[in-house]
């Protein structure tokens, strides 16, 4: 049944190890983000400590995890494993986790130390530093039988690369990163070297969400105010300036809950606004 610690017990950890197949969700800081659940299939992962969670990560045409991870102020991510054969079981890892981006210091010394055997378009090492573990019954998993790990993926970045050694310059990972990595589909900024690439060679980041609810890249839906937002911000202050005038104390303070309720709903973040400025410095 349900369990929770600190840390990765032992037996969790070499249950880890044996699996698949594994689920990573994160989300943005603002209500109105999209909580993001990517599959990860692959024996390209690996658990450092009790506390410690890695995986390689490779390129694919979403990035919302690392767009999460770099945001401001946020960094939550949670992992998940289930059994799809054997006794049932769920495990969960919730924590921080950290991009460490190919082509940084920071990512060529890990693959050092730990001897990371990469894959082209590997774009990044995600890591995750935990602080609680939970374990579950997972009693309504259905079984599945596993068959083998698809190649796909590693195919066609494989013939990517091999393009781009030939001298064609259209196919180099930047250009790919650039279209697809550079941004979420909440306008939050993903993979640097996309977003610089985007600018260096001019690459037009692919749209990923459509329809009157789609963000400006750089300007979440959480930094734009609507008209009737304002409207009502507006009326709650024009009609606290009366009360005051008229004097009436129990008015003042009933209206001052009012006015401070409707500036709540206004779900106006300074994270987004720090998003801005960091986009500045690109």
């Amino acid at each position: 049944m349900g369990a929770f610690y600190e840390t990765i017990p032992q037996p969790t950890i070499k249950w880890i190890l044996e699996q698949a197949m594994f689920w990573v969700a994160t989300a943005p800081l603002g209500g109105r983000g999209h909580v993001n659940v990517s599959p990860k299939g692959g024996k390209y992962f690996g658990v450092l400590d009790e506390r410690t969670f890695y995986y390689m990560d490779l390129t694919g045409s979403g990035n919302e995890t690392i767009s999460h991870l770099l945001e401001p102020g946020n960094g939550r991510i949670t992992i998940m494993f289930n059994a799809y054969d054997g006794p049932p079981k769920i495990v969960r890892l919730w924590g921080k986790g950290r991009v460490l981006e190919v082509g940084t210091p920071a990512f060529d010394a890990f693959v050092t130390d730990h001897k990371v055997d990469l894959l082209p378009g590997t774009r990044s090492i995600i890591i995750v530093d935990i602080h609680q573990v939970g374990s579950s019954c997972g009693f309504s998993v259905p079984y599945y039988e596993f068959r083998g790990h698809r190649q796909i993926l590693n195919d066609y970045f494989a013939k990517k690369k091999a393009k781009f050694d030939e001298g064609k310059k259209e196919e180099s990972m930047d250009r790919y990163w650039a279209h697809k990595n550079a941004w979420s589909m909440d306008g939050l900024p993903g993979l640097k070297r996309g977003l610089i690439a985007g600018k260096t060679e001019k690459v037009e980041p692919i749209k990923k969400m459509v329809g009157p609810l789609a963000p400006r890249n750089g300007a979440t839906r959480r930094f734009e105010l609507s008209l009737v937002q304002i409207m009502l911000v507006v009326l709650a202050s024009m009609l606290l300036g009366i009360v005051i005038m008229c004097g009436s104390s129990g008015s003042q303070n009933d209206l001052r809950a009012l006015m401070h309720e409707l500036v709540a709903n206004v779900d106006f973040d300074l994270a987004a606004a720090k998003n801005l400025t960091l986009l500045n410095g690109h």
